[in-house]
C-alpha cells in the first residue's frame, strides 16, 4: 500500500516507540504514588512536557495533557466560556467538529455563537473578526491549518485583534503542529490545541497549551491530576511517546518540511498536468505542506476512494473523524462549492515516509482510476475529459 492519509494519522515511528515500552513493562508505577516505580513515571511525565513544551517555545508548566485534539478543544471552550454564561464565542464555518459540536451544544445553553465565513480558498478575513467582536466576548476559536483543504489561516493578525481587546484566543493547531514552524509567544496565543498521532506518535494523547494568566475551569473531575485541570491517572507510556514525537519533530522540523513541500508539490502538479478537469483547492501558497486537495469532476470521491483502495493507495475525502455519518464537507460548503465539486473532492495528504516513486505511482494508479470512472460517469458529454 501507499499510504496518503497522514492527515487522518501517521505511523509511529520506530524510536517514539522504543521509548514507550519501558512505560508499558518495567516501568509500570502510577505516577501519584510516592514510592520509586511513581516518582519514575512523573519523572518521565515531566520530561515529556518540557519536549511538548519546546516545540511550540512554551514553558512546561503551560502544557496540559489530555486524551487528544478532541478533548484539547472541548477543555479549551468548556473551560473558558463557562466562566462567562451567556457570552459570545467567535469560530469559523471550517472548524472540525471538535469545535464546532460543542459550540452547537453551547448554542442550546444559551451562547452567542458567531461562524465567521471564508473566501474560495478556505481563508478567514481578519477584519469579519474584528466586526463580530463585542464587549461580551469571552473566547474566539480559529484553526491554525485547515484538515480538509490544508489552508493555514492568518494566526497572528487574528491573535493581534483579540490581544488588543484582552480577549482569549484559541487554535486548533492539530494539523498545524510539526508541519510548520509555531511559536505560541511570537504568535500571541493564549491556547493551542495539539495531537500526538499526527506528527508520528501514539493515539489517544495530545496536549493543551495554556499560557500562563489565562485561566480555565475542569471539564473532568475527579483526583485532581494535571494541576486539577484534568483528573485520571496519567498515560504514562502514551505521554512519554507523544514528548518523544515533539522532540524528533522539533529536531527534524526543517528536513521534514522540506521533504514535504517536494512531495506535495511534485504530485500536485503531475496530477494537474496529465489529468484534465481536476482543480486544486485550498490556498495555493499558504497552505500545510503535505496537503493536496483535488476536484475531480465527473468523478464520485468516494467511488474514487474505492478503486484507489483497490489499487493499493489509501486517501481520503475529507475528515477522518465525519466520515462514518456520510456528510457532505462543510468545508467545501463553506468555500462555495457546488454538489458535484464536493463528492468528486479527494484529499491525499504526504507524510516524512513517502517517496518520491510513490508519487509517480500515485499519479499512474490514479490517472487510470480516474479514466475507469469518468468512462461511466453522467456527466461524461458535459466535460471535455
Amino acid at each position: 500500500m501507499i499510504y496518503l492519509d497522514n492527515a487522518a494519522s501517521t505511523q509511529i515511528s520506530g524510536d517514539v516507540l522504543d521509548s514507550m515500552l519501558p512505560y508499558l513493562r518495567e516501568q509500570f508505577g502510577n505516577p501519584s504514588s510516592i514510592h520509586r516505580y511513581g516518582r519514575l513515571a512523573q519523572k518521565a511525565i515531566s520530561k515529556a512536557r518540557k519536549q511538548v513544551a519546546e516545540l511550540i517555545n512554551a514553558d512546561p508548566s503551560e502544557i496540559l495533557f489530555t486524551s487528544g485534539g478532541t478533548e484539547s478543544n472541548n477543555t479549551s471552550l468548556y473551560g473558558i466560556v463557562k466562566k462567562n454564561p451567556g457570552s459570545r464565542i467567535i469560530t469559523s464555518l471550517i472548524e472540525h467538529d471538535a469545535i464546532l459540536e460543542p459550540c452547537k451544544n453551547l448554542e442550546k445553553e444559551g451562547f452567542d455563537v458567531v461562524y465567521l465565513p471564508v473566501n474560495n480558498l478556505g481563508m478567514v478575513d481578519p477584519p469579519s473578526l474584528e466586526k463580530a467582536l463585542n464587549e461580551n466576548t469571552s473566547l474566539v476559536s480559529i484553526m491554525f491549518g485547515n484538515n480538509e483543504v490544508g489552508t493555514i489561516e492568518p494566526i497572528s493578525e487574528l491573535a493581534k485583534i483579540c490581544k488588543e481587546k484582552q480577549i482569549p484566543f484559541h487554535t486548533d493547531a492539530v494539523q498545524a503542529i510539526g508541519k510548520i514552524s509555531i511559536d505560541v509567544k511570537e504568535l500571541g496565543l493564549d491556547l493551542l490545541s495539539m495531537s500526538s498521532h499526527k506528527i508520528n506518535g501514539p493515539k489517544g494523547i495530545g496536549a493543551l497549551y495554556v499560557k500562563k494568566g489565562i485561566s480555565i475551569d475542569p471539564i473532568i473531575f475527579g483526583g485532581g491530576q494535571e494541576k486539577g485541570l484534568r483528573s485520571g491517572t496519567e498515560n504514562v507510556a502514551n505521554i512519554v511517546g507523544f514528548g518523544k514525537a515533539c522532540e524528533l519533530a522539533r529536531k527534524n522540523l526543517v528536513t521534514n518540511i522540506s521533504k514535504m513541500k517536494e512531495l506535495r508539490d511534485y504530485l500536485s502538479k503531475k496530477i494537474l498536468k496529465e489529468i484534465p478537469c481536476v482543480t486544486l483547492n485550498g490556498h495555493p501558497e499558504k497552505r500545510l505542506p503535505n496537503n493536496v486537495h483535488l476536484t475531480f469532476l465527473g468523478v464520485n470521491g468516494e467511488d474514487l476512494l474505492i478503486k484507489l483502495d483497490e489499487n493499493g493507495i489509501a486517501a481520503s475525502t475529507g475528515s477522518a473523524c465525519s466520515v462514518q455519518i456520510q456528510k457532505a464537507s462543510h468545508v467545501l460548503q463553506a468555500m462555495g462549492f457546488s454538489h458535484e465539486q464536493i463528492t468528486g473532492s479527494l484529499r491525499l495528504t504526504v507524510g516524512i515516509s513517502n517517496t518520491m516513486e510513490e508519487m509517480d505511482e500515485t499519479v499512474k494508479i490514479l490517472k487510470h482510476v480516474v479514466e475507469e470512472l469518468r468512462a461511466v460517469s453522467p456527466f461524461k458529454e458535459k466535460y471535455s475529459f
